[in-house]
């Protein structure tokens, strides 16, 4: 069986506009604070969507974050179970890992992006799949 998406993820320079606008345009509430990591967005910027509210409760949760020096884009995570045996895999097939996993202490989550060989960004989730030092 394949692994399903768990996550996406908006990400601009200004979250707090990108969180009205989405906010608007498709009725999602935002409980606001911090990402997995500063690389994923500002501290206190990033805004979770519960994927249980949405959808008549069959959503996927997300998150709309970034800030100063993010580039804006558009991204879904995969549910892995190892991020760094994901990410290896991910190089060995032709992508380039672009970051992660993030945090890098390790442990039971952590994120990690990867561009596969035509330039799209995907993400992945789970176990950072290092050990806690």
């Amino acid at each position: 069986m394949g692994m399903p998406v768990v996550h996406f993820e908006i990400i601009g320079a200004g979250p707090a506009k990108l969180r009205d606008y989405y906010g608007e345009l498709f009725g999602w509430e935002f409980g606001v604070g911090d990402a997995s990591s500063e690389k994923v967005s500002q501290p206190g910027t990033y805004g979770f969507v519960d994927g249980s509210t949405t959808g008549e409760g069959t959503g996927i949760n997300g998150g709309i974050g970034g800030g100063r020096g993010h580039r804006p884009q558009v991204l879904f995570y995969v549910g892995v179970p190892d991020v760094e045996a994901a990410l290896r895999k991910a190089e060995s097939l032709g992508g380039r890992r672009l970051m992660g996993p993030e945090p890098e202490s390790g442990g039971d989550f952590a994120v990690g992006r990867f561009a596969d060989p035509e330039g799209n960004v995907i993400g992945v989730a789970g176990p950072s799949g290092r050990t806690q030092g």
